[in-house]
């Protein structure tokens, strides 16, 4: 598709962010659309995001586990870009109505103490580079009406990134069993999902290492002291005005956030 197209898509997701009003899904829109394409738009989307003052502080990881890919029909994750903006502290509240049709995911996320370059970044070096770990909620929502998704609308909308909430506790990944952390997310009291570490790609340091990859093939890196996201541990859970949320991980701790 011609830039200026993509350009033009970017300013509608950005107006519907803006707003905190769905649009139609992209794909039926422009059936032509790709995964390069989408990716374009998302560049185009960040850096207007960037023109308001918005600052990198890191990268997230999508599409994680084989149910959400069959879902989608591929083969692979995705990515998108993490700002300032889209940080909230443990414990604070979130305005649903800076959001649009928001989901929580509960996540362990990667401090970074050195840069990953790839190609070639495997298991042993994500580790070398981690700082620590830390408990994580991603409040994934959808610029597209309904979330009638397929891959391209996610990674158009950057990966469906809502906001982010971190604990204030780092533990330093050779403390952690990354492979069978286990994780408890609880709406109100009761306890809505479990997970453990192995349903991120068998674990959450290999889903970091594909995004290392990954973007060492578009000639980019991810660098020292950004949090990387490394996907789901568990499914997502819809939220609304009034719900509390807790997430625990073996080993890590826990993080909460509440909704008003």
């Amino acid at each position: 598709m011609d830039d200026s197209l993509l350009q033009e898509i970017s300013v509608d997701l950005y107006n519907a962010l803006r707003g905190a009003e769905a649009i139609a899904p992209l794909t039926e829109r422009y059936p032509q659309l790709t995964i390069e394409d989408a990716y374009g738009i998302q560049q185009h989307l960040m850096a207007l995001r960037l023109d308001d003052g918005e600052r990198v502080v890191g990268k997230k990881i999508g599409v994680t586990s084989q149910a959400v890919m069959t879902l989608l029909g591929v083969d692979q994750p995705d990515f998108g870009i993490l700002t300032d903006a889209m940080v909230v502290n443990s414990g604070n509240a979130i305005a649903t109505s800076s959001l649009i049709q928001p989901k929580a995911e509960g996540e362990l996320a990667f401090v970074l103490k050195h840069d990953l370059m790839g190609p070639g970044i495997t298991v042993a070096d994500v580790l070398r580079a981690t700082e620590g770990v830390m408990v994580c909620f991603e409040i994934v929502d959808s610029r597209i009406r309904d979330w009638k998704i397929k891959i391209q609308d996610t990674v158009a909308d950057n990966a469906s990134c809502g906001v982010f909430v971190l604990s204030d506790r780092l533990v330093p990944v050779q403390d952690v069993d990354l492979l069978h952390c286990g994780m408890v997310l609880e709406k109100n009291g009761e306890i809505v999902a479990t997970g453990a570490g192995a349903a991120t790609m068998g674990s959450p340091a290999v889903a970091v290492a594909w995004l290392a990859n990954t973007l060492g093939r578009l000639g980019l890196s991810l660098k020292a002291g950004e949090v990387i996201l490394s996907g789901s541990l568990g499914p997502m859970i819809a939220v609304k005005a009034g719900d509390n949320l807790r997430v625990s991980i073996g080993g890590v701790g826990s993080c909460s956030v509440r909704f008003t």
